[in-house]
């Protein structure tokens, strides 16, 4: 976890003036006050990445590059962002690993010299304090507390993991309402990884499923992160005793895929019977290996946008773009896609409303009046968006091979976060 976004002190924020004045003859002054804003020129805007492309464990986030490179790429063939197209640099990988996070981040910024980072897209996000310093506008999926606060970091259905005074989004429990026939006198048990998003997700998810009504028998961050265990017994065990010696009505996962797998494949040999349920295996690409389909059958995965079994006309365009920025290929559709393509889609279009005199500055006053509805995340506001999430979301369930919606997209209104 990155350490707290720190406030600005005097003596920083006179280094930060001086910069800027001084920047004016190498044209990278970061409010565009003096000379041109970083990364904006006459005729286009520079824009980066950073994703976990590659991991310890095998999991890849890199579809989220191709889903940034599908909306920029119509963007610019819908003539770019007021007369300026998009230079899209593509997206760095962190390796999920912290160092390289940060070093991406200042790459990005003082090498490459970009206006704004979208996508970021990782677990890990210690380059967050270097970006808010920097006031870098940064995009991505706010599963990360550095999302909620930060008045240069946006997630792209808002903040998911807030702080404090924030508020938490109701969308998992409340769609899993549908699939349980209500919360009144069901149990659940929730398990995350041993590492800072874990947390904060036990945190987080423990008050959401109470607060609608479920009764949180087991609630730990506790599976370690470096590498995926061989053997499960040691939180099944406990899992499916929680309930006063017996098995909860719901196993909630929020661990990445290859987790998902062992701890589900492990849960269902008990002979658990209830629902099995995590916010990451929506990836038609998983179908492909039987192992997998057998291990994550009957699963309702979280979403926090519209499902791409909808026919809406924005979800048509999503595909079609995505098709296109593939060459022509019908790739495996998947959420990543999704994060890459919104987390670019919110930042075109705040840079839109700020017009054609592009800074920091300007970006940033088009950002706390914007608002917009009806979009694949659903309604969008801000600076709402930097406390709590947009609080749009749906269900699927994996069965028989096939992706179905167990519970529709809708909005639900969130709680506080105490």
């Amino acid at each position: 976890m990155s350490r707290p976004i720190r406030a600005i002190t005097a003596t920083v924020a006179a280094l930060l003036l001086a910069t800027a004045c001084n920047s004016t003859a190498t044209n990278d002054s970061p409010d565009g006050k003096g000379g041109s804003a970083r990364g904006v020129s006459d005729d286009s805007i520079k824009v980066g990445g950073i994703v976990s492309m590659t991991t310890a464990s095998g999991y890849s986030k890199k579809d989220t590059d191709l889903g940034a490179k599908a909306r920029f790429a119509r963007a610019n063939a819908e003539g770019g962002v007021n007369g300026r197209k998009i230079d899209y640099l593509g997206a760095e990988d962190d390796g999920q690993d912290p160092a390289k996070n940060l070093a991406a981040a200042r790459k990005l910024v003082q090498q490459d010299k970009v206006f704004a980072i979208a996508p970021m897209s990782s677990v890990t996000f210690s380059g967050a304090d270097f970006l808010q310093k920097q006031r870098v506008p940064t995009f991505g999926w706010g599963t990360l507390p550095s999302f909620c606060g930060p008045t240069y970091i946006y997630g792209f259905s808002g903040c998911l993991v807030p702080m404090p005074g924030g508020t938490i989004s109701q969308t998992w429990p409340e769609g899993l309402k549908d699939v349980t026939g209500g919360s009144e006198g069901r149990t659940v048990a929730i398990l995350a990884n041993d590492n800072d998003a874990g947390t904060f997700a036990i945190r987080t998810y423990k008050q959401s499923f109470a607060s609608a009504g479920y009764k949180v028998t087991y609630a730990k961050a506790a599976v370690p992160a470096t590498s995926v265990p061989s053997d499960w017994s040691a939180y099944t065990k406990e899992m499916l005793r929680s309930d006063g010696g017996k098995a909860p009505d719901a196993v909630v996962s929020v661990m990445q895929t290859p987790y998902n797998i062992g701890l589900f494949t492990a849960v269902k040999r008990t002979g658990f019977k209830g629902v099995l349920t995590d916010p990451t295996d929506y990836d038609p690409g998983l179908l492909s290996k039987s192992a997998t389909r057998q291990a994550l059958d009957g699963v309702h995965v979280l979403l926090s946008f519209e499902p791409f079994e909808s026919a809406t006309a924005d979800m048509k365009q999503f595909k079609a773009d995505i098709k296109k920025a593939a060459g022509g290929k019908d790739v495996p559709l998947n959420m990543h896609m999704l994060t890459g393509y919104m987390s670019a889609d919110l930042f075109l279009a705040i840079a839109e409303k700020a017009g054609k005199d592009l800074t920091v500055a300007s970006f940033q006053q088009a950002a706390k009046g914007f608002s917009d509805t009806k979009t694949l995340v659903g309604d969008r506001q801000l600076p709402r968006g930097q406390k709590e999430s947009f609080g749009c979301g749906a269900l699927v369930q994996l069965k028989d091979g096939k992706y179905r919606v167990s519970s529709p997209f809708e909005c639900y209104p969130p709680i506080p976060f105490k």
